[in-house]
């Protein structure tokens, strides 16, 4: 059980003395094989003072997936990036490529936007 006080506030707690509450942060996300995923491409340019980037959503599964995804996908485009919030963000316009590679590792593939 964690010792953060945050972490038991709204708890309520059990008269049992053998309790133990269920500790949620362990539930990991299951992730599905590639051929069960369809991931969503689009360029995206808002925010960014006119550059571009490459976003990638749609990807289910914990974040270590996701980041060793975003991790490979940024090493073959020679490009920087991040992963937040579920989504892959590679610097530049690699729309293309990216579905590429993606449609190579066997995940099913959507373009959003022109």
């Amino acid at each position: 059980m964690s010792e953060d006080w945050k972490a038991k506030l709204g708890m309520v707690y059990s008269t049992n003395p053998d309790f133990e509450p269920e500790d949620e942060s362990q539930e990991q996300e299951e992730t599905l094989p590639p051929n069960k995923q369809t991931l969503y491409v689009e360029l995206d340019r808002k925010g960014r003072k006119g550059k571009s980037a490459t976003l990638i959503t749609g990807v289910a599964g914990n974040d270590d997936d996701l980041k060793e995804l975003a991790k490979d996908l940024k090493k073959k485009c020679g490009v920087g990036g991040s992963t937040r919030g579920g989504e892959i963000l590679i610097q530049g316009d690699f729309v293309a490529k990216v579905m590429d590679l993606l449609k190579d590792e066997g995940y099913k593939v959507k373009r959003i936007g022109g």
